[in-house]
């Protein structure tokens, strides 16, 4: 399978590209301003602006799935949904799935299904919730967009960890442990990531957890 990822060089889309070229698939890693270092082999990496739909769209030509790995920098949160919709615009035109990495605001509360994680103190700290909103916004791009794509929330916790290659798999509500607690490592994020784009499910949003 021949896979582009868009931004590769962060947290999720630097595991992304390990986890998918372990699993033996032809990997195109995309980046903005800084090339990334010390690549699996085999895999290509090239410059491209999300933002830039022609680019992008020359990149996805060919290939059989993206990632939108993508994060605002600290200030430009409000960009979000809009870098979004113009990957799903070269998604579209490439006529390509593309699986979008957001955030977990857009998720329900365990137990409580009229509460969103966008509006849960526990989960959603002040410093927090500027990018909460943000990603809560780039789900509603989606929603308006007729590109073919699927969206995962990561749990409260994304941080770089082990590879356990074992998680939990739910819908649109938070995946908490007994104690209340959501996480995931970034390595086993990316471990969910490949599992979807090897054997696709009909959710249109999904979320993980250990």
């Amino acid at each position: 399978m021949r896979i582009v990822v868009v931004g590769a060089t962060g947290m999720v889309g630097s595991r992304v590209v390990s986890e998918a070229a372990g699993r033996g698939h032809d990997l195109v890693a995309v980046f903005r301003t800084t090339r990334p270092t010390a690549l699996p082999p085999g895999v290509t990496a090239v410059e491209g602006d999300a933002n830039d739909p022609e680019r992008m769209g020359e990149l996805f030509n060919g290939a059989n799935a993206i990632v939108a790995a993508t994060r605002p920098a600290p200030g430009l949160e409000h960009t979000f949904a809009t870098t979004t919709t113009a990957l799903l615009d070269a998604a579209a035109t490439a006529g390509t799935r593309v699986l979008v990495v957001g955030g977990a605001a857009p998720l329900l509360v365990p137990g409580d299904p009229d509460r969103l994680v966008l509006d849960s103190p526990e989960h959603v700290p002040p410093q927090w919730r500027t990018i909460a909103a943000a990603s809560a916004a780039q789900l509603d791009a989606c929603r308006a967009h007729p590109a073919n794509w699927v969206y995962l929330s990561p749990p409260v916790v994304l941080e770089p960890g082990h590879r356990t290659g074992q998680y939990r798999r739910g819908t649109t509500t938070l995946v908490a442990g007994a104690d209340g607690t959501s996480r995931i490592s970034a390595e086993d994020l990316a471990v969910a990531v490949l599992d979807e784009l090897e054997n696709p499910r009909e959710d249109r949003h999904f979320t993980v957890g250990d």
